[in-house]
């Protein structure tokens, strides 16, 4: 994994152990809850780092992924009883089957070719949500979700599901790190690089690309089962095209080629809008001009900012000296 990713993680997991401390402050009270939509959704966009900056395949169609988790675990709790840890888990195995059977082919795309298969994947499982009343409730939705409880302890609170499902998000990013530092990654990367290069080499780049797609479902399906027993209430607008455009946002916004961009991404657009509220009818505009400045001084996402600094900044210091 690397030392600088090791001391990465451990100042991270710092910063998210002490920041419910800024709940104490009226004013900013609700961030901590905010907090726990940026997990979920950092999740998502890790997964979707892997699948766009290493293995160089985009997909429109996470919401879906995300959507199957969460309505998995809200019809077995709350229609059949089941018990939500193993709801968790079928929406894992369910997400995972339908990747393969949907990247199966549609991976062996590519450019928009492949982003509108998942596009049109997408919208399929949205429509499903939408119809299927007599299992989904429609676009009506359904309720009663229980919360997730582990050894009697109920995580009803919004610490604890804070806590939940930051720990989880760590868990996934220290995974996805030793994948990126692995034999893995670097196939990955040379898939991205030229996946006909790849191939000459030995690198079965269909079964790679497969693989990723599964393991960026799988997540996607955890964080939409972690939300469905947090908020207890599940429609099918939340899974929605718009979700899927902007999860792939985040993920352009905060660095494609890395999965720590990928959560300053999931932070900044879940953030903003909340910063702009000062703006009043204005706030729609200064978002799109905050992203349009973004993209074009920073195409590398704002993950490469400090290296960007670093470089014009150390010329200037060696040249005083």
């Amino acid at each position: 994994m690397g030392r600088r990713n090791l001391i990465g993680i451990l100042f991270f997991s710092i910063f998210i152990l002490l920041f419910p401390l800024v709940g104490r402050i009226s004013a900013v009270s609700h961030y901590v809850d905010i907090m726990i939509f940026v997990g979920l959704t950092a999740m998502i966009t890790m997964g979707l780092s892997l699948l766009m900056g290493y293995a160089g395949q985009i997909s429109l169609g996470h919401a879906a992924f995300y959507g199957l988790g969460a309505y998995t675990s809200g019809i077995l709790t709350a229609k059949y009883g089941i018990n939500p840890w193993p709801a968790l888990l079928a929406g894992i195995f369910l997400s995972a089957a339908v990747a393969v059977i949907v990247g199966s082919p549609s991976l062996k795309l590519r450019g928009h070719y492949l982003a509108m298969a998942t596009l049109a994947f997408g919208e399929i499982i949205y429509i499903i949500f939408n119809e299927t009343v007599s299992l989904t409730e429609g676009p009506d939705g359904f309720g009663n979700i229980p919360h997730l409880s582990i050894f009697g302890f109920k995580f009803e609170s919004i610490l604890a599901n804070y806590y939940l499902v930051w720990a989880v998000a760590i868990i996934m990013l220290i995974f996805l790190l030793n994948i990126i530092h692995s034999r893995v990654g670097r196939a990955l990367s040379s898939i991205h690089g030229s996946e006909i290069a790849a191939m000459t080499m030995g690198v079965n780049a269909s079964r790679y690309k497969i693989q990723v797609f599964v393991i960026s479902a799988a997540m996607a399906s955890v964080a939409g089962s972690l939300y469905a027993h947090y908020v207890q209430f599940i429609n099918p607008p939340v899974f929605d095209l718009f979700f899927s455009i902007k999860l792939l946002m985040m993920v352009i916004i905060g660095g494609m080629a890395s999965v720590w961009g990928a959560i300053i991404g999931a932070a900044l657009i879940t953030f903003l809008p909340e910063w702009l509220l000062f703006l009043e009818d204005f706030d729609i505009l200064a978002y799109g001009l905050v992203l349009l400045l973004i993209i074009i001084f920073l195409p590398k996402g704002l993950f490469s900012l400090p290296g960007i600094l670093y470089r014009s900044v150390t010329p200037r210091l060696k040249s005083r000296s």
